[in-house]
């Protein structure tokens, strides 16, 4: 195999391996154990969490990941309350 086709190859073989990680961002699924399902945390995620932040008088530079389990249970109540909950 010619040196260019085998870098070539090389180029390929990694898009095919990163595409996905690029095309997924940061998002990531978050399980709900008070509702038995997943959310997706993304930017849509993220605006009501931040809305919650606001409306509970939370610290809204703290992590949903750094609540307490009282406080996860709050906010997933509060989210299934409001709007698309997917």
């Amino acid at each position: 195999m010619c040196s260019g086709s085998r870098w070539l190859s090389l180029v390929f073989l990694a898009g095919t391996l990163v595409t996905p990680l690029v095309t997924m961002g940061c998002a990531h699924r978050v399980y709900d154990p008070y509702y038995s399902d997943y959310h997706t945390w993304d930017r849509h995620e993220n605006v009501y969490y931040q809305q919650w932040i606001v409306e509970t008088h939370k610290d809204p530079h703290r992590d949903f990941r750094h609540l307490d389990k009282d406080e996860q249970k709050q906010y997933w109540d509060w989210r299934h309350s409001h709007g698309d909950h997917h």
